[in-house]
This record gives structure tokens, C-alpha cells and sequence, in this order.
């Protein structure tokens, strides 16, 4: 199956749940923080699958990273003027 097609799936799904949300909000009313908590996760599944349709539906190629190439020569010593070495403090004092 293609993505789409599993999209679709997916939606439908989502769709049976939101119906069978509806019908159990009938049967057990709305003011539960339970039936409110169900029905904010089903809105947010809903919302999902619309993200993971739209991040489909744009080409592979814009979601690649940009590479940046980092060039082989050593970098200018003065850069590290005033710098601490790791571990080992300033280069004018001794390790502790």
C-alpha cells in the first residue's frame, strides 16, 4: 500500500472513532472529565493525521537537510587567544 492509501486508512478509522465517541457522549452525557478527555484525544489524533498529510504530500527533495561542508585547513590560531583547554584551566597556570 502507498502512504496515501494508509492515510486513508488511517483516516477512516478516526472517522469510526469520532462516530463511536458521539454515540457513547449520547449514552454517558458530555460533562465527564473522562468522556471530555476522550474526546480531546480523538480531536488530536484527527489533527495528526492531518500534519502526517500534509508532510506527505510535500516532496522528498525540500525535506532534505542542507549539507555544509567543513573545510580541511586548520583553523586560525588566534581564535583561541584567551581561551581555556578543557580540563586543564588557563595556559598560563598549572592543572589542579
Amino acid at each position: 500500500m502507498s502512504v496515501q492509501d494508509e492515510l486513508t486508512a488511517v483516516q477512516r478509522c478516526i472517522d469510526e472513532l469520532s462516530r463511536s465517541v458521539g454515540r457513547l457522549e449520547k449514552q454517558l452525557g458530555t460533562g465527564g472529565l473522562e468522556m471530555r478527555r476522550v474526546r480531546a484525544d480523538a480531536n488530536h489524533l484527527r489533527e495528526s493525521v492531518a500534519l502526517l498529510r500534509d508532510a506527505a504530500a510535500t516532496p522528498t527533495t525540500q525535506r532534505k537537510p542542507e549539507l555544509v561542508t567543513i573545510p580541511d585547513t586548520p583553523y586560525d590560531d588566534s581564535l583561541w587567544i584567551d581561551t581555556d583547554d578543557e580540563g586543564l584551566g588557563a595556559r598560563d597556570r598549572r592543572a589542579p
